[in-house]
């Protein structure tokens, strides 16, 4: 099985009700809230290290984790110190994947036109004038790989990890059956 990288898990939660971000961002230290310039506070961690946006509505993005768990972890640590800031807030917020975003190696070269070809056009991109990867939307799991002539690929749109799993092995294998990767 190919080695697989988690590079940036992106999701979202709601701490139920209005947040009054001036009196958070003046509570915590390090937090940037400046409305003028974007309507959300940015709330950076160092461990797990993660940035994580709040925004008035209670909505909370939480991005640059490496793992789900780590997502888990800022947030908690994020709602935490909120409410230790005297906020009151939903201190168990139900926490949705948005986006994984993996990269992988075949560990070797790999001839894109012919790949691009034999995939069929409907579900590829290929302008190597514009952008030097090839763009492979897979329905199931339903996430888009760029590929890249020296082997490297990064997916993105899985909801799970499992998904960047499925979808690495079958190009793998749908590149094997066209004798396009040994």
């Amino acid at each position: 099985m190919v080695k697989i990288k988690i590079e940036n898990v992106v999701a979202s939660t709601s701490l139920d009700g209005d947040l009054d971000l001036q009196r958070i961002a003046n509570a915590l230290d390090g937090a940037e809230y400046e409305p003028e310039q974007f309507p959300g506070l940015i709330y950076r961690l160092s461990e797990p290290k993660t940035a994580t946006l709040l925004f008035r509505s209670g909505k909370v993005v939480c991005t640059g984790a490496k793992s789900i768990e780590d997502v888990r972890k800022a947030i908690f640590t994020v709602a935490e110190q909120i409410e230790k800031a005297g906020v009151r807030i939903n201190k168990k917020p139900e926490i949705e994947i948005q986006n994984i975003v993996a990269s992988s190696d075949l560990e070797q070269e790999i001839n894109l036109n012919a790949i691009a070809i034999s995939l069929g056009l409907e579900k590829v991109e290929y302008e190597p004038e514009q952008f030097p990867g090839l763009v492979y939307r897979l329905e199931n799991p339903k996430v888009v790989v760029l590929l890249f002539g020296s082997g490297k690929l990064v997916c993105t749109g899985a909801r799970v990890p499992e998904d960047v799993e499925h979808a690495v092995e079958k190009i793998m294998e749908e590149l094997r059956a066209v004798d396009l990767l040994r």
